[in-house]
Formats: C-alpha cells, sequence, structure tokens
C-alpha cells in the first residue's frame, strides 16, 4: 500500500459488512484512522447488535491500524452529532466521511406500505443528510477559525438512483435524492475546503445477493470475482484523499474493474415556440423532439 491516506482520519457508516466493511479495510490498509459505524441490524432494518462494528475495529486493529466503533443511529440528530464527536474526540481531528449506511424493503408500488417507504428513506437520505451535516458544521468552524480542512465526502447512491429499479421504488427515490444532495453540499462547502462526491456501486452485498442473486453469484475459484465489494474500495479511498483535489459533484458508476462517470441530466433536444403553446401543438412538438432524442436506459428488471 501507498499511505495514501496517512494521517487522515475517516467515518465509513454502515461500515459492518459488505460494501462499508471493505471500505474500512481499504481506508486502513492506506494508513487512515477509522470510525467504524454501524447499528448491526438486518437487511431490513430490523435488530441490532454491536457484533458487525467491533469486528471490524478488531481486523483493523490486528493488522497494525487503529480504529473505534460507533454504534449510535446516525439518521437521528443525536447519533450523528455523536458519530462527528467519536472522530475528534478519539482521533483529534476529521478529514473523510463515508457515507453508505442503508437497507432493503423492497415491493412493488402498490403493495408498497408508508411505513416502509418512510423507513428507507429515513435510513438513506436522512442517514446521509444528518451526517454530512454536522461533519460539514465541523469543517466550517475549522475553515473559519483559519484551519481549512482538506475535507472529502463520498455519498453511496446507486444504479437504481439514476436509472429506477423495478420493485424498488422507496429505494430508488431515496438513492435519486441522494445524488441532488451530493450536488448541492458540493456546491454549498467548497468554500470550506469540502469536495462532495457519490458512487454508485455494484457489489455482492446481502441487500444485492438477495434481489439480483445470479449477477451477484461468486465465481468459480481463482477466477476474477467481479463482484467482490473490496473492487469498489479503492475508488472510495481515492475519492477520500487528499489526492483528489479539484473533484468535487461528480457521480461515479463502480462495478469490478469498471469506473465510469455518470454523467446525469442534460439538455436534450428542444423547441421554443416564442408563445404559448396549445396542448395540441404542445404533443406535436413533444412527439418531434422525442424522434430526435436517444432512446430512454430501460429500468433494471424490465426488459
Amino acid at each position: 500500500m501507498t499511505g495514501m491516506c496517512d494521517g487522515r482520519v475517516v467515518i465509513v457508516t454502515g461500515a459492518g459488512r459488505g460494501l462499508g466493511r471493505a471500505h474500512a479495510l481499504a481506508f486502513a490498509a492506506e494508513g487512515a484512522k477509522v470510525v467504524v459505524n454501524d447499528l448491526g441490524v438486518g437487511p431490513d432494518g430490523a435488530g441490532g447488535s454491536a457484533g458487525p462494528a467491533q469486528a471490524v475495529v478488531g481486523e483493523i486493529v490486528a493488522g497494525g491500524g487503529a480504529a473505534v466503533a460507533h454504534t449510535g443511529d446516525i439518521a437521528t440528530a443525536g447519533g450523528a452529532a455523536s458519530l462527528v464527536a467519536a472522530a475528534v474526540d478519539t482521533f483529534g481531528r476529521l478529514d473523510t466521511l463515508v457515507n453508505n449506511a442503508g437497507f432493503l424493503r423492497d415491493r412493488m408500488l402498490v403493495n408498497l406500505d408508508e411505513d416502509d417507504w418512510d423507513a428507507v428513506m429515513r435510513v438513506h437520505l436522512k442517514g446521509h443528510f444528518l451526517p454530512l451535516k454536522h461533519a460539514a458544521a465541523h469543517w466550517r468552524a475549522e475553515a473559519k477559525a483559519g484551519r481549512e480542512p482538506v475535507a472529502r465526502i463520498v455519498n453511496t447512491s446507486s444504479g437504481a438512483g439514476l436509472l429506477g429499479s423495478l420493485g424498488q421504488g422507496n429505494y430508488s427515490a431515496a438513492k435519486a435524492g441522494i445524488v441532488g444532495l451530493t450536488l448541492v453540499a458540493a456546491a454549498e462547502l467548497a468554500r470550506y475546503g469540502v469536495q462532495v462526491n457519490a458512487i454508485a456501486p455494484a457489489a455482492r452485498t446481502r441487500m444485492t445477493a438477495q434481489t439480483f442473486a445470479e449477477m451477484m453469484a461468486a465465481p468459480e475459484a481463482d477466477a476474477f470475482d467481479a463482484m467482490d465489494p473490496a473492487n469498489v474500495s479503492p475508488l472510495v479511498v481515492w475519492l477520500g484523499s487528499a489526492g483528489c483535489e479539484g473533484v468535487s459533484g461528480r457521480v461515479f458508476e463502480a462495478e469490478a474493474g469498471r469506473i465510469t462517470v455518470m454523467e446525469g441530466w442534460r439538455p436534450g433536444p428542444t423547441v421554443d415556440k416564442g408563445a404559448r403553446w396549445t396542448p395540441a401543438e404542445a404533443g406535436g412538438a413533444v412527439r418531434k423532439l422525442l424522434t430526435e432524442a436517444g432512446a430512454p436506459h430501460p429500468v433494471y428488471g424490465v426488459g
């Protein structure tokens, strides 16, 4: 390893398993001190245990690194504030926040309960907003005190948030919201020395192993494991390092050995009448524009 993150203090939420665990271990391998946050809940958010976070801390310490567990609920103001405090009180600083925590409650829209909608929105979207808010407040205070940080935030969206996913209306909406939050945060926090980016990873986790079982299956022995969560972590580590200076407000897909810059919504074919349309005229104009536009990407699980 190169020591890319020597001296940096990194928070990773949802770091007890899957992608979060891989990120935490990868940061530690590059010299970072890591706050390992995890509630230890099931794939649907039920239950809870300090075991997963403590286990990852044990792995990092056994490898000669430094880490501390945080098992608070980061989708509450108190839990998010204590998360930032855990970094500052334990290690004296905070440099990088990786928002990763989440779970699934998949249903087709007509069967999706309001409670399942709210729960997924809470853990994914609010669970990104509150840690981001409290970390940003810390860095703003540092900047105003003349200690401008070299701070990084890496948010976790999804292909479902970028393109939609059949049976995942709540999850897709929450992950799309994370992209919007990322763009706003990147613009607002730049003045304080904070860069904010998002990833849309594809990897084998407890969530995807159930939803996309065939795609996520482990390969035969000695073959490249394209869906290993550790394949995503190098990009996250770089985005969380001082070395990614000048990269902010971007969304990257990461899967296996592939990294893609996602370009998001951009204006396509347009027409301006210079006056108000009638409904029939608007419909005719739209049909003409659609013949000039590219075909939409199919929703995951369709076609």
